[in-house]
């Protein structure tokens, strides 16, 4: 199974997570949040479809590649910035110079926050996703789901009613 960058996001966030959508237990569908993400990244920047191409590659899906510049553009509807999206967003630029694409940085915005930040991929973190990678593929071999990790997220995880009905 290829590693995408929502299994190396949920890597960064929760263990469980990952196991379960990597296992095919997909809550997102019936999440209000994950929608209303999902209208953030469709309708914050309208224009985009016509200077930017989506990339697939390896299992990954990159809405908004800028080739000229070499700039991978994601778009976070959360209200704080978080480790897991510039793992995310690095895994995606790895991904990308791997395969020979030209890229430069990535850039994080985050629409609510009227902010953006921009993602380099450094050789420290060459070395270091792989090792996600091969901690990614190792969980997902688990035969048994890990155990529920509680954490100040899980209230607004599409998995909170998974993981804590009884």
């Amino acid at each position: 199974m290829h590693t995408t960058g929502t299994h190396i996001a949920y890597l960064h966030l929760c263990h469980r997570k990952l196991w379960l959508f990597a296992h095919g237990i997909n809550m997102e569908h019936n999440s209000e949040l994950v929608a209303e993400g999902k209208f953030i990244d469709e309708h914050s920047y309208p224009q985009r479809a016509a200077r930017w191409q989506a990339l697939e590659i390896e299992g990954i899906r990159i809405d908004h590649y800028d080739a000229t510049a070499g700039i991978v553009r994601e778009v976070k509807k959360s209200n704080k910035r978080e480790d897991a999206h510039r793992a995310q967003l690095k895994y995606y630029l790895f991904v990308l110079e791997r395969n020979g694409v030209p890229v430069s940085h990535g850039i994080l915005e985050y629409p609510r926050l009227r902010e953006t930040e921009e993602v380099w991929l450094s050789d420290a973190g060459r070395r270091e996703i792989p090792l996600w990678d091969a901690e990614v593929q190792r969980i997902i071999g688990l035969e048994k789901c890990p155990p529920l990790v509680k954490k100040g997220i899980c209230k607004k995880c599409a998995y909170f009613e998974f993981c804590f009905s009884e």
